[in-house]
């Protein structure tokens, strides 16, 4: 009886990491005061995970030449922008887990794709374990029409929800969400670290051995990740977060982790009445409504994986009546903002530490890219001394320590971009000439090649 009473274990929050008792930082991942305490049972955490699916055949091994990879090995859920995050589609058998702020729309997602591939013949269930039937209904009568193939059911208990997959062998699986699930076998309560990898291990099992996707959602924590253990994220194939501000239409879709595909697509959507809908060209949303005779206003050309998009980089710089001069970056690293701010100031001779300065990329976006170092000096430039730079003019390129401007990858298909939607003149590293070169091919768009920021200072001063 001894054996099979509980005990007290306390686990990770960040790594998973078990310890028999409290303690300050994490040995494993090192991050501090991440340990919580559960009650669990030895016996029995044993024997989940070591479960099986029931009815499923023992797997052998395989050689390479034995393996079928058809062209139906991807469920094509008919939402391009998904579907481009993805790598092309659904692979079958993975687990992808999707995270987000409450209310971002997770949950309206994953109802579209579920009526995307049903009006396929796909047959798909829809596990939820926050909502009731009716309110799922009414989010359907919202999005559209669905067909009979498919099936809702309201359950937190796993082995009940194992056995309706079992049952049903349906083609797809949603559960909504991992944090409210349960599993009788794990002692602790649903949510925490212990049910809450169990869970996922067992949902994993599902999904290898039947040979089905599942879609998990998965609530996020204060910083933006997604709640409980991090080991959570090492077991699924795939980790998408839909981000996006609640007072904006526009939601984008980013893919942290991915298997199966490239991790730097981005889907960009647009919340409507109807439900989510495609943004096709997020370039022309991204310059919607941009001043055209304002200081401070740049058009950069950023690269998303194998799309380009262009974005506003606003400036405003105004004389500081403080000891310290104020800074501020929206939607860009705050301190590679003051890193360019010293390069402008030391190479192109131009007086910032008595000044504030305001710097912010339009549409909620947030970019990283390098390519974008360029546009930010110049719009700093243009505001400090009030110069209007031409809104027919595309910026990209990465700034050095020295100012020299440095080349980025994929040249061609930014230029190609700005061409598209009508710009003039694109600024770009005098380095990037040799690749546009060698495509061939008769650019119309006017270039201004730049070796350093003292060129581009130049170009500015003949406006």
């Amino acid at each position: 009886m001894a054996k099979d009473a509980k005990k007290s274990i306390f686990f990770c929050q960040n790594c998973g990491y078990e310890s028999a008792k409290w303690m300050g930082q994490c040995p494993a991942c090192r991050q501090w005061n991440t340990f919580v305490e559960e009650m669990v049972s030895a016996k029995k955490t044993q024997k989940s995970a070591g479960s099986g699916i029931g009815g499923a055949e023992k797997s052998a091994p395989k050689s390479l030449s034995e393996i079928d990879l058809d062209s139906g090995h991807r469920l094509v859920t008919g939402i391009g922008e998904l579907d481009r995050v993805l790598g092309g589609g659904i692979v079958k058998g993975s687990l992808i887990l999707i995270g987000g702020d409450p209310g971002i729309g997770k949950s309206t997602l994953l109802l579209q794709v579920c009526r995307e591939l049903t009006a396929q013949g796909t047959n798909v269930l829809y596990v939820s374990g926050e909502e009731s039937l009716q309110q799922i209904k009414m989010r359907a009568v919202r999005i559209g029409s669905f067909t009979d193939a498919l099936k809702l059911l309201c359950e937190t208990d796993l082995d009940d929800i194992q056995n309706v997959i079992e049952r049903t062998k349906p083609e797809m699986v949603v559960i909504d969400s991992i944090q409210t699930m349960f599993n009788e076998a794990v002692a602790s309560s649903p949510g925490s670290v212990s049910q809450v990898r169990e869970t996922t291990g067992v949902l994993l099992k599902i999904a290898k051995t039947l040979h089905i996707p599942v879609f998990i959602v998965g609530h996020v924590t204060k910083d933006g990740t997604v709640a409980g253990p991090r080991v959570l994220e090492h077991m699924v194939d795939t980790v998408l977060y839909f981000e996006g501000d609640h007072n904006q239409s526009y939601r984008i879709l980013r893919a942290a982790k991915n298997r199966f595909g490239s991790t730097n697509e981005i889907g960009v959507f647009e919340m409507r009445s109807e439900g989510l809908a495609e943004v096709m060209n997020p370039s022309e949303y991204m310059l919607e409504g941009r001043p055209l005779d304002a200081s401070g206003s740049v058009v950069a050309c950023s690269l998303e994986g194998t799309r380009p998009i262009m974005i506003e980089i606003q400036a405003l710089v105004s004389k500081s009546f403080f000891n310290f001069p104020k800074r501020t970056a929206n939607g860009v690293d705050f301190n590679r903002v003051n890193l360019l701010m010293a390069v402008l100031e030391k190479r192109g001779h131009m007086s910032m530490s008595d000044q504030d300065a305001y710097v912010n990329i339009t549409g909620g976006v947030r970019m990283s890219e390098p390519a974008v170092d360029l546009a930010i000096v110049l719009a700093l430039a243009s505001s400090r001394k009030d110069i209007v730079i031409p809104s027919d003019t595309v910026v990209f390129g990465e700034v050095g320590l020295s100012g020299e401007i440095r080349s980025v990858a994929m040249a061609e298909q930014r230029v190609k971009e700005a061409e598209k939607l009508g710009f003039q003149h694109v600024m770009l590293p005098r380095a990037c000439l040799r690749s546009l070169e060698r495509s061939g091919d008769k650019l119309k768009i006017g270039l201004i090649p730049v070796d350093n920021i003292g060129q581009a200072l130049g170009y500015l001063q003949k406006l």
